[in-house]
């Protein structure tokens, strides 16, 4: 008989998610509501709980904990997947919950010369990733991860990998930030150089891509274009790597650099992104084209952006303004 103990519940939750290849961020985010669904109700294993028990722990988040609707479907996101892919038990359509409102909100967006002033009072790599924000329309994230293959200063492009819904695009790279891009390769090249002279850790890679690629996490098209300064523990390989800067690096810059700029209004690394699609669209470009550069799958999404175009009340003339 095997006598080898059998793992747990939320060891089992992270293979199934490994095997899977989730990102890292979801699977801390689904093991995070699998912990708060356990603590609920200690003395019951999830497998005998059922619809009616992840209706109640769902209906709680929104009526006592008053969470985001973006937050209740994380919650539900991460009940589906422990029932139906590491317990393989089905849930009926939960329909007796009850559902965080969602409140329209309008994106924030800042005018062309409220940008400058904030980019103005930023500096060296929090200056270089806020103009890719907003001249390339990238997530904060997509940003940080990209690596040194990625952009292309002759064709003036560059491509996100494994963006939003794991997909690739290809998207425009500022002619302005040609030159500061190059400077910054040619430090980056020669502390890199530096790095394998004292044989220091290499780059987190994705996927399996480690053993594919043996010496890809020392090589340099592999390299961050933005690698934190120490080194960490992989989750997945348990060896030492250097993994990309942390976000919370340049979000404390910018919210620094928007109250400088004395921008009353609530903005943030993600309002360059929705400021590079409005700005695009006030210059007459197409949603289409914005929707390709965004890469968002239903244009739905991108046409939020038609709202905030600075034309006032849907480019309507107020009676006070005529003649």
């Amino acid at each position: 008989m095997d006598a080898t103990p059998r793992p747990g519940l939320l060891a089992t939750t992270r293979e199934v998610m490994r095997t899977r290849r989730m990102s890292l961020r979801t699977e801390k985010a689904y093991l995070f509501w699998i912990r708060r669904f356990i603590r609920a109700d200690p003395g019951r294993h999830p497998r005998e709980r059922g619809a009616a028990d992840v209706e109640r722990f769902l209906t709680q988040l929104a009526v006592r904990g008053r969470v985001a609707p973006s937050t209740q479907n994380q919650a539900l996101a991460a009940m589906l997947f422990l029932y139906r892919k590491v317990l393989l038990q089905d849930l009926p359509w939960l329909g007796n919950v009850t559902r965080a409102t969602r409140p329209r909100h309008l994106p924030v967006v800042l005018s062309r010369d409220e940008t400058r002033r904030v980019l103005a009072e930023l500096r060296d790599v929090p200056w270089l990733v806020a103009s890719l924000l907003y001249g390339s329309g990238l997530r904060l994230n997509e940003a940080l991860a990209l690596r040194v293959k990625d952009i292309d200063l002759a064709r003036r492009e560059l491509v996100v990998r494994d963006g939003k819904g794991r997909k690739d695009r290809v998207t425009t790279l500022p002619e302005a930030l040609r030159s500061p891009i190059a400077g910054h390769f040619s430090k980056l090249r020669a502390w890199f150089d530096n790095e394998r002279r004292l044989a220091r850790p290499g780059v987190s890679l994705p996927d399996a891509l480690e053993r594919k690629y043996p010496g890809a996490s020392t090589s340099w098209p592999w390299q961050f274009v933005f690698p934190s300064s120490g080194t960490c523990v992989d989750p997945y390989t348990g060896q030492r790597v250097r993994h990309h800067l942390h976000a919370s690096v340049i979000q404390r810059s910018v919210r620094c650099a928007v109250r400088r700029a004395r921008i009353m209004k609530p903005a943030s690394c993600h309002t360059f992104r929705h400021c590079f699609a409005t700005h695009l669209l006030e210059s007459g470009y197409d949603i289409r084209t914005v929707q390709e550069l965004l890469g968002h799958s239903d244009v739905k999404t991108t046409m939020i952006y038609t709202h905030v175009l600075n034309r006032g009340g849907r480019g309507v003339q107020s009676p006070l303004d005529r003649d």
